[in-house]
Formats: C-alpha cells, structure tokens, sequence
C-alpha cells in the first residue's frame, strides 16, 4: 500500500500555538499587565520545541568509526570478520575533548554502519563488538563515549544505518522489526540523545549473510518511516530524527559544508528534492530545516593518505559561515584514526576554529545600547539585546515595515551581526536591511539579505564604527520579531604549519607522467589540486608511467567534488598494470561506491599486490547520466 505523507504541520499544529502563548516574554519584555495586547498569531510553519532545542545546539561533531576505519574502506560489504575491530587506544574523553576544543555542541556516533557491524555489545547479531578482541569483547563504544559527552557537559546522538549488507535478511519484513530493536536498544540504553540519524542509502551489494547478491527496496514502503519516526519520538521525546520525509531534520542536498543563502528551515509536504533542500522554501507548509553535514577530511571515514588534506581552520570557519550563518546547523564530522583517537592535525585545526569562535562571539557589542522600535507590542524592543534566550521584540501583525534601531556606545566597532528570530512565531521577514549613521547623520545601508530565521550572520568586508545601528524589515508577511540582535568583532584563526605526510603505503606522485588518455588534459590528475580535473567523453582511459617500478596493492581515485551537470564521476574501473608498456597484467574490474553522492576517496584494492611501472585505466561509463567523465585525482598505494 502507498504510505501517506506525514504532515509535521498538521501533527504538531495544538501544541504549537500553545507554545507559542506560553512564550510570551519575561522579564525585560511583555508585562504581565491584561491591558497588554496579546501576541499575534504564528504566520506560516511553526517549529515543534525539540526542533527549537536543536536550533540551538547550531554545531556538533559526527564521528565515523567503525569496520571501516580498519579496512580502509568508506563503504564495507559486510563480510568482514568482527577480530578486525581493535582499537589499540581507543579513549572517548579524547574524542569529546577535540569537539569540545572545536566549540562543538554535541556528538553523533555511527552505531551501525552500512556493512552492519555493531559499535555496542547487542545481542541481536554475533556481528557486533561482543566478538571483537577489543576490551576482551567486554567494550562498548557508544557506551564510553555516551559516558564521556555527560562528563563533558555535551550532547549525545546516534547513527543507525537502515542499510545492513551483513544481514541476510535484509530486504524482508523481518529485518525491519530487526532495525526497530536495534533502535530500540539505543533509545533506551544510553540516556538522553538530541538526534537519531537514518542515511539515505539503502539497498545495493551486499554480503547479506553469504548470498553475495544486489538487493533494493522502496525505502518508504519498506522502512515504514513514520512509524520509525513514532518509536524514536516515543523513547526519545526531545530527540530529533534526520532525513526521510515526516522527520525533523532534512539534508542540506551536499556533503561540501555549505547551505544555501539564505537556507529557509521550510519545505513541501512532498518527497525530498536536492534543489529545494539547498534552500528550502519560503512559505512551505512544512518546518523542515537543513543540516549541513561535511567531514573535516575528504572522506568520511580515518585514512592515513588524506593526514595531509585536513581542512584549514579558515576553511572551518568559511564552513560556518555558509552553514550556522545561512540558518542551517553545522555537522562536522571527526574520524577517529586506528587507534581511535582524533589525530592530532585534526585536533590542531579544530583547536584554532574553536578559538576563534570562541574570541569572535565572546562579547557582544549590542549589550548597553539603547534599543528603540518603530513599531512595538509591549515596550519589548530591548529585549533583542537582553542576552535572554526567552524574551524578545515583537512588531505589531500590520507593521511589516518595522525597524530597531540601536544607539551604541562611543567607539563601538563591529564586523560581524547576528540575528535570530523568535520561531514559534513563524518566519515573518522575508528581506531586511541593516543600515548605520554617525552622530546627527543619515542612515545609509550597508548590508541587503534574505530571512532572518534560526539564525543570521551578516558580515560586513571591514569593521565600522557607527553610533546607530539599524534593522528593518523591507518585505514581511507579518510585523517582524527578534529574539537576539547582536554585533560582534571577529577574530581570525591562526595559521598552522603545513601538513607532512606520515603514510609509508603512499605512492609519490613526482615522477608520474600521462602518456596516453582518451582527452587532453589530464595531467589534472597528477596535481595536488582536488579543484582541478581531467574530463573526458563518457568512456574514458588513462595510461600513467609510475617512473620507477613499484609493488602496487591498489590505487586511488578521488572524484570531482564539483557538481556539473556536463560531467559525472566513473561507475565503474577496469586497471591493468605493466612492467614495459606493453605486455600487460590481466585486468581487473569493479564498480565504484555511492561516487557520485559521497564524493569521497575511493580506494580500490587489488585482489594480490603486482610489480608494475605502468597503470591502465578506463571507465567504461559515467556514474549518472551525463555526456563526459570528470576525475579529479589518480593516485596509487603500496
């Protein structure tokens, strides 16, 4: 039977009003007074209060650690053998540590991943941490680090896979009344989580108990969303769910660290498309807002060859700009190496990200101005700028027109403004202005965006010194709210050191050249540069000289991580190796992981390691339909 479409809207619209009553003012705003008018009605979608909470937490860690981080793998088949689990000094306070380092809010870990081993001691499967030589099969991940975000007074959620390629009966009903006691372990064994994350992927190869076979489902039928959604906000009231339609959280529609500006926290009630998830759509009837998940390495899970690609803490910065200050929240994934801990480049580059949030926002200028409204209920102007989560101002329901304006304090000097609006109030301004004077002069605009939403960051090229400042509201559907107005001086990270290489497996790249492929230019390949690419018409090859003979256990490919219409990455690789050029190996082939979504480093290993001076690829075909090939980098390990 077609499953109808969960209306958040329609579920939650009783105790949304309610809410929203009941956030009137404290303190500083609203009086209690009966002759005070009431507040107006919420104009379109409403957040729920958990999806309030989670507005909130704007930034947290994912950590990917699991079989994969021992196999080297992004994507395991699920054949793989539970001894392979040994963290040789696994400590969670560790891992907490570097996202607290970050000024991050929270912590979700993959409990499950694709190939269905399990990171706690269930009892459901034999294919869990119970059989692994780790802590004596006495270990529990999820466990330690649950244990340790409490310690660290943040929060905790959790990852399950949908997927399993190591259950042989996926794809069965059975299965899912396994996937919902799996669920329901999590949801009851380890305390209060603020998110329960379900992947998108689902169905394809898998081991699936020894079939070795490609099994697909119709996620929507098959998973029963809304009632997975039901049992998680059963056990877990305040915890909000990722991804499917009638969950809390939607997917940005990348995996690059940037939402869409500005990224409206509204969608369709209607299956999820990428386009408008990049976005969202003003005026939605659905809250449905974005998480911007990215990994701080190119691939989601540890590798040793990308020690060198961890991103800078300006790109981490330039991340939360486009994310936290587009009104999307911020996932930034941290992959725990093989000793599972977070390496120490890692943790240097989060260290000075967080440093620099934390001396960005650190004092807020607004504090001691003097708040004054064109358009008000209640004398609540001033608390835009009371520091109070729980007050705010509130124009009239007719006064779409409305500005706030601040009087500073002499020499105030500001870069950066951040805006919130009051939510369950609804998203009442579509486009505002903040404009500044000087004493006695006239106002002039300096900054034009759309939405203020869950959270605005404006950023201004220089700092100014103005003793007004001012928002106004240019197009509303209702007299604008804000519950913070706040000004700020940013602060830079710090410059690290460039990165050395530690991998002894890698194959340096100096001496390669290409001498021969199906289009010009792809020497791209053989560059330090992830930007630049080699495109080629839909069946594409490449012969690279090694310069010098090496015992090659496999080689890499990492895909454009441009989306272009023009141009896909590879569905498939077809390698030969040669010692002279011209007789060659027999050949190998394959088809290559979620590339097309996931964008990460694939590393594909040979079935037994060859003498090789020469490397022979082709892609016979385009991961989705396009009319070229791109390949961004070529590389090749010991």
């Amino acid at each position: 039977m077609t499953l109808p479409a969960l209306s958040r809207r329609t579920v939650l619209s009783g105790s949304l009003l309610a809410g929203a009553a009941a956030c009137t003012p404290k303190a500083g705003g609203l009086a209690s007074s009966p002759a005070v008018p009431a507040l107006p009605a919420p104009w379109g979608a409403v957040p729920h209060p958990r999806q309030v909470k989670w507005h909130d937490r704007r930034m947290y860690a994912f950590i990917h650690f699991s079989m994969n981080t021992f196999t080297d793998k992004e994507w395991g088949f699920g054949d793989e053998d539970p001894a392979m689990f040994n963290p040789t000094d696994f400590d969670a306070d560790q891992i907490v540590g570097a996202a607290v380092a970050g000024g991050l809010t929270g912590l979700i870990i993959t409990a499950k991943h694709h190939d269905g081993f399990c990171l706690w001691p269930t009892t459901l499967t034999e294919h869990c941490v119970r059989n692994s030589p780790w802590r004596g099969g006495k270990g529990d991940v999820v466990g330690e680090l649950e244990a340790a975000c409490r310690r660290a007074g943040i929060n905790f959620g959790v990852y399950l896979s949908p997927w399993d390629r190591n259950r042989a009966d996926y794809g069965k009903p059975s299965y899912v009344e396994y996937y919902r006691a799996q669920l329901t372990e999590l949801c009851t064994r380890y305390g209060k989580l603020f998110e329960v994350w379900f992947d998108g992927a689902n169905g394809g190869d898998g081991y699936y108990g020894g079939a070795r076979e490609t099994r697909q489902i119709d996620a929507p039928k098959y998973y029963n969303w809304p009632g997975i959604i039901e049992l998680v906000h059963s056990l877990q009231p305040d915890a909000c769910t990722f991804d499917p339609l009638g969950a809390d959280i939607r997917w940005v529609g990348n995996e690059e660290g940037h939402a869409g500006d500005p990224c409206w926290p509204t969608m369709p009630n209607a299956p999820y498309e990428m386009d408008k998830g990049y976005t969202g759509v003003r005026g939605a009837e659905l809250w449905w807002p974005a998480e911007t998940d990215v990994s701080i390495r190119p691939g989601w899970f540890y590798h040793a060859d990308e020690d060198t690609q961890v991103k800078t803490p300006q790109k981490l910065m330039e991340m939360f700009d486009r994310s936290v200050g587009h009104g999307s929240n911020f996932l930034l994934n941290l992959p725990p190496d093989r000793r599972g801990r977070i390496p120490d480049r890692d943790v240097a580059s989060l260290k000075a990200f967080g440093d620099a949030i934390r001396a960005t926002f650190a004092q807020d200028l607004a504090r001691g101005a003097l708040a004054s409204a064109s358009a008000d209920i209640g004398s609540t102007a001033a608390s835009a700028i009371d520091g109070n989560p729980d007050t705010f101002w509130c124009a009239p329901a007719e006064a779409r027109d409305a500005a706030l304006a601040l009087e500073l304090q002499p020499g105030t000097r500001f870069d950066t403004i951040v805006l919130r609006e009051w939510l369950p109030l609804g998203l009442r301004t579509t486009t505002f202005a903040i404009d500044i004077a000087d004493d006695g002069g006239e106002w002039r605009e300096i900054a034009r965006k759309d939405m203020v939403g869950p959270e605005r960051h404006v950023r201004l090229p220089a700092p100014v010194s103005p003793r007004r400042v001012r928002f106004r509201a240019i197009a509303a559907e209702a007299g604008p709210t804000l519950r913070e107005f706040a000004l700020y001086l940013s602060s830079a990270p710090i410059e690290l050191p460039p990165a050395v290489p530690s991998d002894p497996s890698i194959v340096s790249r100096r001496r390669w050249k290409i001498v021969a492929a199906s289009a010009p230019g792809a020497d791209a390949v053989l560059d330090e540069n992830p930007k630049s690419a080699w495109t080629s018409p839909a069946t594409a090859s490449l012969t690279i000289d090694l310069g010098g003979e090496e015992k090659l256990a496999g080689f890499t490919l990492t895909p454009t991580r441009h989306i272009d219409p023009q141009a896909a990455p590879p569905a498939r690789w077809h390698v030969e190796t040669s010692l002279d050029g011209k007789r060659w190996s027999k050949a190998e082939e394959g088809e290559f992981q979620n590339i097309n979504y996931a964008r990460a480093t694939q590393r594909i290993a040979f079935s037994a390691p060859r003498n090789a001076r020469y490397l022979r690829l082709a892609f016979p075909r385009p991961a989705v339909p396009a009319p070229a090939i791109a390949v961004a980098t070529i590389g090749a390990f010991r």
